[in-house]
């Protein structure tokens, strides 16, 4: 029986789901909510305030400020409780009303950009705000989630050896692009690993992240309007972009199974799947396959789990089709040539 006297000392890291009986392809979801900030931001959250800790950023003086669609919001707040720092958290109008409600009854103060910057964004908008403040007051210390290299070494030392603790055979593995932060460890260490793991990328259309242009996003979590500094795109395998349409069936398919996670594992789950029916065609094995959900659903529930909402914004027929559709680009010559898998050139 674990017992902690902090939240952060808590997240269950060895969970995994077989959606195989739900999508007919055999994908290991390994779930990532199970902490008291309900999402695998927790992990580069503990990291990047402990570096700055140590390196002396941090003081009982300092105001942490961030830019956050949501989840990295939450788990800053409420460390930042459990530490006695005051959070300010940097977030647009798509972050979900729970989860700002979540984020204040932590202590936190939420500043709401609604004007999209006109080379950047919302989330330039953000990063504009957020160096504003640190302007304005030598009191506020700024993590940035999009450079600190704290955010994807938490990943390699935590997350990928927990996948391949348990997947010693692992052949593919799905992970969302957002920061890159999760995506990049995992790549760093799979790429060091004993044995080649294909690494591929989904990311949601209408993301800037690997050189689209930017397009509306009303999904909160993956995807960016600037591409990241942390993405190294040589760690990368394949790339394959989501319709958010098919991120609202793909969770909605799983919720009627009685899992109901966030949008960005709607989008992991449903470019994955998509990827399996492609491989499956072309080959006579099935690979070992995991892909991994930043977060739980109960925060979605008045968005893409609530008919209105999804009518309103996508058709009246979006979730009349249990198809799902993910763009997948065209292919170029593998780079895993035992498992006769595909790569995919990033524009």
């Amino acid at each position: 029986m674990p017992v902690i006297s902090t939240p952060q000392a808590f997240n269950q890291d060895d969970l995994y789901v077989d959606l195989e009986a739900i999508l007919g392809q055999r994908i290991f979801l390994k779930c990532e909510g199970f902490n008291f900030a309900g999402s695998i931001k927790l992990k580069a959250a503990a990291a990047m305030i402990e570096a700055a800790e140590r390196d002396g950023r941090l003081t009982p003086r300092s105001i942490l400020v961030e830019s956050s669609s949501g989840n990295l919001g939450v788990a800053l707040s409420m460390i930042a409780a459990n530490k006695g720092y005051r959070f300010v958290c940097v977030t647009d109008s798509r972050c979900n009303l729970p989860t700002r409600l979540l984020m204040e009854a932590l202590g936190s103060q939420i500043h709401i950009v609604t004007e999209p910057s006109p080379t950047g964004g919302l989330l330039g908008a953000r990063i504009d705000h957020v160096r504003a403040l640190c302007a304005s007051d030598d009191r506020y210390v700024w993590l940035n989630q999009y450079t600190n290299p704290n955010n994807h070494r938490a990943h390699y030392r935590t997350t990928a050896p927990a996948i391949a603790r348990h997947f010693p055979d692992l052949d593919v593995l799905f992970v969302g692009a957002g920061t890159t932060g999760t995506l990049m460890g995992c790549a760093r260490y799979f790429r060091a690993w004993h044995r080649r793991v294909h690494i591929v990328a989904i990311d949601t259309e209408g993301s800037a992240t690997f050189g689209h242009t930017p397009g509306r996003r009303m999904i909160p979590g993956l995807g960016t309007s600037i591409r990241p500094p942390l993405l190294d795109s040589s760690y990368i395998d394949e790339v394959i972009h989501v319709k958010e349409a098919d991120t609202i069936r793909a969770c909605h398919q799983l919720a009627r199974r009685g899992f109901v996670f966030g949008g960005s594992t709607g989008t992991v789950v449903s470019g994955a799947t998509q990827w399996l029916a492609r491989y499956r065609q072309q080959h006579d094995r099935q690979p070992t396959a995991v892909a991994i959900a930043p977060d739980l659903g109960e925060r979605y529930l008045e968005t893409i789990y609530q008919t209105n909402w999804v009518q309103d914004l996508y058709g009246d027929d979006v979730l009349g089709s249990e198809a799902l559709t993910a763009a997948v680009p065209k292919s170029a010559p593998a780079r895993n040539s035992d498992l006769g898998l595909e790569r995919v050139p990033q524009s």
